[in-house]
């Protein structure tokens, strides 16, 4: 996992280099070890290194078959890419992202539909044609935008303003949209003129514009072609990011017992594949499902103990997981490590949050996510963690209640916040293809949405801030065309869902309980805020960007609905931190006053 930026078209070299150079220079946390700046054909291009593969060999940008490559990530199958492709003879270097620059040579573009992993990257083929992609899930961010000088890519947002290529100017859409679902819809940012590249994106730059992009075919719905959303078309204009799907994913056929080894046999391969790594690896054990079949395939797969970081909170009432996790640890013998989130912690993080959270999400469990990272900072490097289990195997109380009737309390699984348009918008983004069961409509709206614009960008956020790569096993292809067909009763029955996940679970680690009722995850934030709730409001509602979206946030914040005090504080700390340019602690004491 790394940081890439660069400038591809536009004027000279002399020009770009410095402005590479000062967009690489704001992205060094996301790579530590070392960064690398290089003219290429008709780009300047940079690359700070988090090592991870090949240590002394793996740095970018890398050249092979007349073709370089950037990359941010890993691509897991690399071993099994250069295998089957007679590859082997041709590496100079053991990378994971050198195999693609020959498969790109034999085949172009379609190069891009073999890889297995996580990335979001840049490559230059000795064709003359350059890309930008994406993986299908959206793990890894990239973010682009055209001037009059070319177009810009980078990992984060904050490489642009860096380098003085636009201008911190807020989408006030896009920022209601944030208090409205805790996140922005589909490409947009909360910045005019900037936008991420879809999941599965892949775009292709000529000149310094883009020329022509399409989706790669879904994880979900197994192979079939690409579908292409502009062409010879401007930045912005591009088709509903469901236009790529072109049928129905067939059900898994068998009984339960096949099934189970079936989930047995490509969850284990998944997170073999996700072990791959020069440097120390370990996990994030919470008391959940997912997590304790992360920590017991892993457990399974190494000789020594596997290292696992457990967050708790100390707080009154809090939800604290530590227990079970313990329970899960000391059965698989786990290397278990716990840390604890109290109230001088939440106002001592929730600034540097707002920091590390360029592209915003107003997720309240970025806040133990950030925690952990710094916990495992210097012993770990490599963290793998269960986003996208629930999201794959049903796991939300949103799915049941949407399979419910409505005299049962059944509703659809959206959003409740927002206003009318704003739930328009998200309903487009979320909308899956024909002869979807209604639980799938909702597991494929949560993996075209939230999952990307909450989730993974909280993972990438919280980790990179510590120099540490988040890999999710889950959010793999192949436990992907596993799952997400399952018949319904596989997933949900009764009161539970991820039916067959916890049938799994049940042989393989009793010890992980997983039929117990689960407390479910809360961060305490209201009772940290609310008793400075009435010195904040005022000084909430003293910053423009919280005046102009969101006009009544003084009462709001005061009346302390649930759930609201949060999203609003992050948006105030982020505006000061990104819009006005205020360092976090400054952020925070404008907000509250010295601690």
């Amino acid at each position: 996992m790394c940081g890439v930026a660069g400038l591809i078209g536009g004027p000279s070299s002399a020009d770009r280099d410095p402005r590479v150079a000062e967009m690489i220079g704001a992205l060094t946390h996301r790579g530590p070890d070392g960064v690398r700046v290089e003219e290429l054909r008709g780009a300047v291009a940079a690359h700070a290194r988090l090592s991870i593969i090949d240590l002394e060999g793996g740095w970018q940008p890398l050249h092979a078959a007349g073709s370089t490559v950037i990359g941010n990530g890993e691509i897991y199958n690399y071993v099994e890419l250069a295998r089957d492709h007679q590859l082997t003879d041709v590496l100079a270097t053991g990378s994971d992202f050198e195999p693609l620059l020959h498969l790109y040579a034999r085949e172009g573009e379609a190069a891009f539909k073999r890889l297995r992993g996580m990335y979001a990257l840049c490559l230059i083929g000795a064709d003359g044609r350059t890309w930008l992609a994406r993986d299908p899930f959206g793990i890894k961010p990239l973010y682009i935008m055209e001037h009059s000088g070319g177009l810009a890519f980078a990992s984060e947002p904050r490489a642009f303003f860096k380098a003085g290529l636009m201008q911190t100017a807020l989408d006030d859409e896009a920022a209601r949209e944030l208090l409205a679902f805790n996140y922005t819809l589909g490409a947009r940012t909360p910045f005019q003129g900037l936008r991420r590249l879809a999941p599965g994106e892949v775009c292709e730059v000529r000149d310094g514009r883009i020329v022509s992009n399409y989706r790669l075919p879904s994880p979900l719905v197994g192979e079939g072609g690409s579908r292409r959303l502009t062409d010879e078309g401007a930045l912005g204009r591009r088709r509903n990011p469901t236009s790529d799907l072109l049928r129905r994913p067939p059900s898994p056929t068998g009984g339960e017992g096949e099934l189970l080894q079936r989930l047995d046999a490509v969850l284990e391969d998944s997170v073999r594949v996700h072990q791959r790594s020069d440097v120390p690896y370990g996990l994030f054990l919470s008391g959940g499902i997912d997590s304790a079949t992360i920590a017991t395939l892993m457990a399974r797969l190494n000789e020594r103990p596997v290292t696992a970081f457990t967050c708790g909170f100390d707080a009154p009432g809090a939800a604290d997981e530590r227990a079970q996790a313990e329970r899960v640890a000391r059965a698989l013998n786990l290397d278990w490590r716990e840390t604890s989130f109290g109230e001088a912690d939440f106002w001592r993080i929730a600034p540097q949050v707002a920091w590390a959270l360029d592209d915003p999400t107003a997720d309240y469990a970025t806040l133990p996510t950030y925690k952990l990272a710094e916990a495992a900072k210097g012993t770990l490097t490599v963290v793998l963690t269960g986003e996208g289990g629930d999201e794959l195997f049903g796991g939300y109380g949103r799915y049941r209640r949407a399979l419910r009737p409505a005299w049962l309390g059944g509703r659809p699984a959206e959003p409740r916040g927002g206003d009318a348009s704003a739930l328009t918008r998200w309903r487009a983004e979320a909308v899956g293809p024909p002869g979807l069961t209604p639980l799938q409509q909702a597991q494929w709206a949560d993996i075209a949405t939230w999952l990307p614009n909450d989730l993974l960008l909280k993972l990438d956020r919280c980790l990179m801030a510590h120099g540490l790569e988040g890999r999710t096993p889950f959010l793999d292809p192949q436990v992907a065309a596993f799952a997400f067909p399952l018949p319904d009763r596989m997933k949900v029955r009764g009161r539970y869902g991820k039916w067959l996940l916890r049938k799994w679970l049940e042989r393989a680690c009793p010890a992980a309980q997983p039929w117990a009722r689960k407390q479910g995850f809360t961060v305490p934030v209201d009772a940290w805020i609310a008793p400075r709730a009435a010195d904040i409001a005022p000084r909430l509602a003293q910053v423009e960007a919280v005046r102009r979206v969101a006009p009544d946030a003084q009462a709001a914040f005061t009346a302390g609905a649930p759930g609201a005090r949060w999203p609003l504080l992050f948006f105030a700390l982020w505006s000061r931190i990104h819009l006005e340019g205020a360092s976090p602690s400054d952020a925070l004491e404008s907000l509250l006053g010295p601690l």
